[in-house]
């Protein structure tokens, strides 16, 4: 019995070192956590952008350029003819004989149709014969009128010789309507074909040989003039007073370049011309339309049809220019880069730019060329900060082997 009051004694000693120990350490961690708050804190730990400023930030950079900037205006347009007729009938009567095909392209003079003339040749006879008669007539009353003025007065009265007078005179007003009653049936009969009035394209005949046509039954076919063609679109009545004044100014169309771009998004492959302005602004969209001149020989561009028109300039300038990823955000809502300086830290920089062009953006104020700007990696930097520079990655839309769309 003694033996087992010794071991109780012993476990109760073992247990107690161990929760001694146990005790210990906890109120070390503790002291060891307070302590901690207690101690000074270093720079780096007070400043962590200081921190950051020491470490060098790797960013893609490139060196501002000079690049050409002419960025096109682009307008809906519309493709007119400059002339369309209607063919209309001047005379009625049977079509006997059509010269062309549906579809050609006709010249003006072209003879196109031709109408039964039987009617109006004997017209025209009865006309010659009219002339004749009247002519005959005017002769004999003249030869009586010169009788009566060289009679001896004593033989004649007054009476007579007005009488004389006055038959001389209607008989020449009897061949003046005689002549113009022949003018009349040869206009008729020369209707009785119809000519080209203009060269251009001839579209469907609505009227077939044997057929009776009159003025009043409508137009015979269509004819549209196909080169050059016309292209007009609206002009807002701001960006025409502009015009105008640059026109003034000696700085109008002459510099601009007038381009067509077709329906399946190719390029026109020649250039436009300047024809005229409207007389009058529309009230209800506040433009005006403007109107060009493009040729046509291949009748690529087609009546009533609509284009995307592209103005730029001739001789445009130059900018240095970045590419649109160097361009951030400032305070204030102005625009800026981040300039890497020659030690090797960036700085952000305000600059004026116009608006970006094939992945550039010229830069008007604020950088010159051949200053290095960060395109990758601005997100992180901080003024000041250390810079390691890599290669940009490759962008198809900014080398030199980029062939965009429309050409310059």
């Amino acid at each position: 019995m003694e033996t087992t009051k010794n071991d109780g004694k012993s476990a109760l000693a073992v247990f107690g070192a161990i929760f001694g120990q146990i005790l210990v350490c906890a109120v070390g961690v503790a002291i060891g956590w307070m302590a901690k708050d207690w101690m000074p804190k270093s720079n780096e730990a007070q400043n962590p952008m200081a921190a950051m400023a020491g470490m060098a930030q790797t960013v893609a950079v490139t060196n501002a350029e000079m690049r050409v900037y002419n960025l096109p205006k682009s307008f809906v347009a519309h493709a007119e003819p400059v002339q369309e007729v209607d063919l209309m009938p001047q005379v009625d009567g049977y079509i006997v004989e059509i010269k062309f095909k549906e579809g050609d392209t006709v010249k003006e003079g072209d003879l196109l149709y031709v109408l039964d003339d039987e009617r109006y040749r004997a017209v025209v006879n009865q006309r010659k014969a009219d002339l004749e008669a009247a002519e005959a007539e005017a002769r004999r009353a003249k030869r009586y009128y010169d009788r009566m003025q060289n009679a001896d007065e004593r033989g004649i009265t007054q009476l007579e010789r007005d009488n004389a007078e006055a038959q001389s005179e209607s008989a020449a007003a009897a061949v003046l309507q005689a002549k113009a009653n022949l003018v009349v049936a040869e206009y008729d009969l020369k209707k009785a074909k119809v000519y080209a009035p203009i060269s251009g394209q001839i579209g469907k005949t609505s009227a077939h040989v044997g057929d009776y046509v009159a003025p009043s039954k409508g137009a015979l076919a269509k004819i549209v003039q196909i080169d050059p063609m016309r292209v007009s679109f609206p002009l807002t009545d701001r960006a025409y007073i502009q015009w105008r004044e640059a026109q003034r100014d000696g700085k109008a169309e002459e510099k601009l370049r007038l381009r067509l771009l077709l329906a399946d998004g190719s390029e026109y492959d020649r250039h436009g011309t300047f024809d005229f302005d409207d007389n009058e602004m529309s009230a209800s969209t506040a433009t005006i339309q403007m109107r060009l001149n493009f040729p046509n020989p291949d009748r690529m561009l087609i009546p009533n049809s609509y284009v995307t028109l592209l103005s730029d300039l001739e001789n445009p300038p130059s900018y240095p220019s970045v590419p649109q990823a160097a361009i951030i955000d400032l305070p204030g809502g102005k625009l800026g880069v981040w300039v890497v300086k020659p030690d090797g830290t960036v700085a952000s920089r305000p600059v004026k730019t116009l608006e970006a062009f094939r992945g550039w953006t010229p830069i008007v104020e604020g950088l010159e060329a051949g200053e290095k700007v960060v395109i990758s990696g601005v997100a992180k930097l901080q003024e000041g900060m250390k810079t390691m520079e890599v290669a940009p990655t490759p962008n198809e839309d900014i080398t030199e082997n980029f062939k965009p769309a429309v050409e310059d």
